[in-house]
């Protein structure tokens, strides 16, 4: 039966040059999750069993299906012996939208981006969000990464997740949901705060990956308008998150970062930041 806890421990032989030694590691699992739409299966993600509801909520939001949490009339999550369902009934008008999007897609055969047609998908309209979005300081996105790392419970056990935390200005992290995926970390992430009532829009997502095309159009599609990496954007990325209006902060540890678009969200002050 496929894992349905976040981690498990299994024997392993530690090698080193002395020698070796028998040991345990407690390592992530990683489960199918489907998701299903009014009894239809839209997309199959390998993710980890835990927050799926967040999950369910993220990614019907990042990926357009619905744009508004109460879009969503009822879910539920089954779990089976392969894997685990997110079961999602949609309202009355969003129900016929993804029915018709479907019924465009019969016949063509995509790369399998969600159940759409790849290069569609690759190259979606986001919206503009030049002017809206909060404004922090230096040091509070210096110090976004290394917030995080105490938002990492699994993390810390298995050192094989990523993460996705949301940064207030005035308050630090004060979300974050973690994955074997950075996107759908990002898609938990969204979920949760849809669910309890927060307005991306009022801070920054703060990731421990790169930053690629798919992390700036789910913060496009969440209204948040500044990611905060400890890795590097791509440049197909970068150019997105011009267009849409995103500030992108990357390389962002040790105290440093590298601003990349939209600077306008980093507050003037006196200290220079290279």
């Amino acid at each position: 039966m496929i894992g349905t806890k976040p981690s498990g421990t299994v024997p392993a032989t530690r090698v080193h040059a002395e020698g070796s030694v028998f040991a345990h590691r407690t390592l992530p699992e990683e489960t199918p999750v489907a998701m299903v739409y009014d009894g239809t299966t839209h997309a199959v993600m390998m993710a980890s069993p835990a927050d799926i509801e967040d999950f369910a909520a993220g990614f019907s939001l990042t990926e357009g299906i619905v744009t508004r949490i109460d879009q969503i009339a009822s879910s539920e999550t089954i779990a089976h012996d392969r894997g685990i369902e997110a079961r999602i009934w949609l309202s009355g008008p969003r129900a016929k939208a993804l029915t018709a999007r479907r019924r465009t897609l019969a016949g063509p055969v995509g790369c399998g981006l969600c159940g759409i047609d790849s290069l569609e998908q690759a190259t979606r309209p986001l919206p503009a969000l030049h002017r809206q979005g909060p404004v922090l300081t230096a040091d509070e996105i210096a110090s976004a990464t290394d917030q995080l790392c105490d938002w990492q419970p699994l993390h810390d056990l298995t050192h094989g997740v990523h993460a996705a935390g949301f940064l207030l200005p005035g308050r630090g992290v004060i979300l974050a949901r973690e994955d074997v995926g950075r996107h759908n970390a990002l898609d938990k992430l969204v979920g949760a705060l849809a669910r309890q009532g927060l307005d991306a829009g009022r801070g920054a997502v703060v990731l421990t990956s790169r930053v690629s095309v798919e992390m700036v159009q789910k913060c496009a599609m969440a209204a948040c308008t500044i990611l905060i990496a400890a890795s590097a954007p791509t440049l197909h990325a970068l150019r997105l998150a011009e267009e849409a209006g995103i500030t992108v902060a990357g390389f962002t540890r040790g105290g440093s970062f590298d601003i990349f678009s939209h600077p306008q969200r980093l507050k003037n002050e006196t200290r220079h930041v290279a």
